[in-house]
């Protein structure tokens, strides 16, 4: 039979960084083929590269009969390819429900409502998912989430089912309940392959065919029993150290912990009663146990039963709702700091700052345990020799192996030596060499050093290690003994899924004998159309959904534009209004009162008392109580009723030249109209002895009011902002979360989903423009005098080329923070600038004018100026409208060519 994969050549790099070098490897089809091995070995970039979620960088890769580099292959091939990446619920939509994920798959492979509802049925009803179709994949446990993620990926009865680690994290239970589902599965579809990576060594003993691998090399492949004659080991898991370069002749030996020598000491920890509670959900119920001094308590159960949870109130990190806890006779106190610094915790992510070297990260922890300098620099070398991170001390975090990064973790939790140490599944994705490394160095700590060790793990080889176990399952601990007591007679695993079985109601078990989907076709799939309105439309339904159960982007979605309305049409007008002066009057006659009179009769001028000396004058301007000041000089009356023309000292607040300006005006006008009073009161007549009357009359804005200037232009900076931050967002979003795969290895072209993306934002925009219209004309008291069909036409394409813009800044940025950034300053720049929201574009330079051209905001500020103030129609209009029609196409045909339609 042709192979289902054949790579020949491959090798791919990130950066420095080689994941894949030179790989050839022909995979068979029809059967259960595994890659074994560790974190970080090339497993995920392969399986990226033959589903085509990643560009291929160099070789070539055949899956299902044609090049993966052919993009109209990968197209005509995507629904026959199902690929579940990486990580618990990673393909997932967490704010969605399972039947909703479910049914937006079904969308994306366009089938019909029938065979959407069926499907679901099936799948859910053979997984034990069926009564939870209402529940947010949020919160569902670490295995109901892989289940989901698998129903999903076979929603389209694929040919190649691709699965990453789809058991890694989960607890033993699960993991035989989605193996016994996926061969439930093959069954019914015997010509599916399928494809796994795993870091179970017991799981890779159950397939088929195994690849090997390490560093990005292949080290061996073959069928499980082949592996085990080539290598001559006892377990698979030997076989694969036996298979690493350099490793040599592994021993068979296991590592054990010498039995722990009975103290009679109080017990380290005591948990009665434990029971924590998020608002009607009981995450711990009524736990009760006691560890003692140096013992290494293993806590096991299953995915999403409160361990985590359990170990965060025994640190004091988390408040209890009931019981108490005490470490070493002191009771738990989540405010005590200083008991924190008896308590070492390690949590699965390491918690590692990756800029900063192993030597960097190992300072700053001393500095906040406040160890003194000398002890600081003594115990990290102690902790350098003893984890063997001396050749690492000098290189970055993240660039270090997975298990020096794990050694490093350790060593910073042990840094303070603390009494007791809690480690959330500290080994999971490490390979076997390195977990065996790691839990010598444990049992060091336990039985030289009297640390009391407090672990959680899903490795069942690691969990009998531990002196005693405790098994907890929704909530509650059901047993707690040592490992070997448990397991009798059989393996530990096997007691691991009967008591949790046993505490599992029977309505809630799985339901694997469930009616499996169709057998999948041998025949590929029928031809995609270029343009799907199907796809294109379950992409906006999902955005909607996701929008509507994110309270925040909600809020700044329907409101954040309306407030920011308010504040900037009050908080940032140019209105100069009670205008404080002061003025010291050294001539106190008639003509210098009368002087001061023109301006404080006036409504823009406020009078305060004058200080009665120069300085003290100057310094009220100084402390801002005065924005303007005046010194009278002695002798004024006599000059001014002398005809002379006497100086008055004008001081004017500049620290604000826009504002500096408008009052000098306002000063020279209160001036003018004093001298005509004293020249009326001269008998002579001020208009007589001017040859022009020159009388001005404002056209528009009458009152000169800059609420009324600023009312039409600031929506169209808002209307701008916020759709482009918000469309920003949406796809910078899925990189980051991981769930821009789905777009990666189904069907769905780019346009359907920049469009799908794009059309819920759409409607908001306009929701939040008939918002702001209705704010600016009722609250604002901005009267629209033009045609309100062009203002609505205008609007519309407006949020067309603003949301297009958020789309191309999205395909940019990686980041949801950067794509903030970026969308918000580079849109508040171009619209502020040169979109004539302060002065018209035709009096800006002549490049200034060509950027203004060529930015969507110029075209509506005008447009919108010209239907409030002017009172515009259709055939003042239409230049406006044909300007903005030309953004849309043009930000979306941009956001296509910088979308990606595989990773790099």
């Amino acid at each position: 039979m042709k192979p289902v994969v054949q790579i020949s050549g491959v090798s791919h790099a990130y950066g420095r960084k080689q994941a894949l070098n030179d790989i050839g490897l022909d995979i068979p089809a029809g059967c259960m083929v595994a890659l074994i091995g560790p974190d970080g070995v090339g497993k995920s970039t392969l399986l990226d590269l033959v589903a085509g979620a990643r560009t291929c960088q160099g070789g070539v890769i055949y899956a299902l009969g044609g090049d993966m580099r052919n993009h109209a292959h990968r197209r005509l091939t995507g629904p026959d390819i199902a690929y579940m990446p990486q990580g618990l619920g990673r393909s997932l939509y967490h704010t969605l429900s399972v039947a909703e994920n479910l049914a937006f798959f079904s969308r994306l492979f366009r089938q019909t409502q029938s065979e959407r509802q069926a499907r679901i049925e099936r799948l859910t009803r053979a997984t034990g998912l069926f009564p939870f179709l209402d529940r947010p994949v949020g919160k569902l446990s670490g295995g109901m989430k892989q289940k989901l993620g698998l129903c999903c990926a076979l929603m389209n009865d694929p040919l190649l089912l691709i699965l990453d680690e789809p058991t890694t994290g989960i607890d033993p239970l699960s993991r035989r309940q989605f193996w016994e589902l996926v061969a439930a599965m093959r069954r019914e579809a015997p010509g599916m392959s399928v494809i796994v990576s795993t870091a179970y060594m017991d799981e890779a003993a159950n397939f088929d065919w195994l690849v090997a691998m390490e560093g990005g090399h292949v080290l061996a492949t073959g069928s499980p029993a082949e592996l085990l004659r080539q290598t001559g080991a006892a377990s698979l898991e030997q076989a694969f150290l036996q298979l690493v370069p350099g490793n040599g002749d592994v021993a068979a030996a296991p590592v054990t912990a010498p039995p722990l020598e009975n103290g009679t000491g109080k017990p380290a920890l005591i948990a009665r009663g434990l029971t924590r509670r998020f608002g009607d959900f009981t995450a711990v119920d009524d736990v009760s146990f006691e560890i003692q001094p140096g013992e290494i308590f293993g806590f096991l159960g299953s995915n999403g039963c409160g361990k985590t949870t359990t170990m965060k109130m025994l640190t004091g990190l988390l408040p209890m709702s009931e019981g108490e806890a005490f470490l070493f006779g002191q009771p738990v106190d989540a405010h005590d700091l200083k008991m924190r610094h008896r308590v070492g915790f390690m949590s699965q992510s390491y918690s590692l700052y990756g800029q900063l070297t192993a030597a960097q990260n190992l300072s700053l922890h001393a500095r906040l345990f406040e160890l003194p300098p000398d002890a600081a620099r003594s115990r990290i070398a102690q902790l350098s020799a003893r984890f063997g991170l001396g050749d690492f001390m000098d290189s970055r975090s993240e660039s270090l192996p997975l298990g020096i990064k794990q050694r490093l973790s350790l060593a910073i939790a042990v840094l303070h030596e603390p009494d007791v140490l809690i480690l959330d599944e500290p080994t999971s994705g490490v390979d076997p060499a390195a977990r065996d490394q790691f839990w010598e160095l444990l049992i060091q700590l336990s039985r030289e050093d009297g640390v009391t060790i407090f672990i959680s793990t899903h490795f069942m080889n690691e969990a009998m290690r531990c002196d005693r176990i405790s098994l907890m399952h929704d909530g509650k601990v059901l047993v707690c003994d040592t490992p070997q007591a448990l397991a009798g007679s059989g393996t530990l695993e096997d007691a691991f899924v009967h008591h949790i079985q046993k505490a599992t109601p029977p309505q809630a078990a799985p339901d694997l004998t469930a009616q499996a989907p169709k057998p999948a076709s041998s025949e590929p799939a029928r031809a995609e159309p270029v343009l799907s309105p199907r796809r294109m439309f379950a992409i906006s339904r999902r955005e909607i959904l996701e929008l509507g159960r994110d309270p925040i982007r909600l809020a700044f979605a329907f409101f954040g534009s309306l407030l920011l309305l308010v504040v900037i049409a009050y908080g940032v007008s140019v209105d100069v209004e009670r205008i404080t002066f002061a003025a010291l009057d050294r001539d106190r006659t008639p003509e210098s009162r009368a002087f001061v009179a023109a301006y404080s009769g006036s409504p823009y001028f406020v009078e305060i008392p004058a200080e009665p000396t120069s300085d003290g004058l100057y310094g009220q301007l100084v402390s801002g109580a005065a924005t303007v000041v005046f010194e009278i000089p002695a002798g004024f009356g006599r000059q001014v009723a002398g005809g002379d023309r006497p100086e008055i000292s004008a001081w004017i607040d500049g620290s604000n030249t826009m504002r500096a300006g408008t009052i000098e005006g306002f000063v020279s006008g209160a001036q003018v109209a004093y001298l005509l009073d004293i020249a009326r009161q001269n008998g002579f007549d001020p208009e007589a002895l001017s040859p022009v009357l020159l009388q001005n009359h404002y056209r528009y804005n009458p009152g000169f009011e800059s609420i009324r200037a600023m009312g039409p232009g600031v929506p169209a900076m808002l209307l701008m902002l916020i759709p482009a931050i918000l469309m920003a967002v949406s796809i910078a979003r899925e990189k980051e979360i991981g769930t821009i795969v789905n777009f990666y290895v189904t069907p769905t072209a780019r346009l359907e989903f920049l469009l799908g993306k794009q059309l819920p934002y759409v409607a908001v925009t306009m929701f939040n423009f008939l918002a702001l219209t209705l704010v600016v004309v009722f609250v604002l008291g901005v009267p629209l005098r033009g045609s309100i069909a062009g203002l609505f036409a205008g609007s519309l394409l407006f949020a067309l080329a603003s949301t297009a813009y958020g789309l191309l800044l999205s395909t940019l940025t990686r980041t949801q923070v950067s794509a903030v950034f970026a969308a918000a300053m580079l849109t508040m720049m171009p619209t502020v600038q040169f979109s004539g929201l302060l002065l018209p574009v035709s009096t800006l330079s002549d490049t200034a004018q060509a950027i203004g051209r060529m930015w969507p905001a110029s075209y509506y500020v005008h447009l919108s100026v010209g239907a409030y103030t002017k009172g515009l129609g259709w055939s003042e209009l239409w230049p406006d409208l044909a300007g903005l029609a030309v953004f849309f196409p043009a930000f979306l045909l941009m956001a296509a060519l910088f979308l990606r339609k595989q990773a790099r």
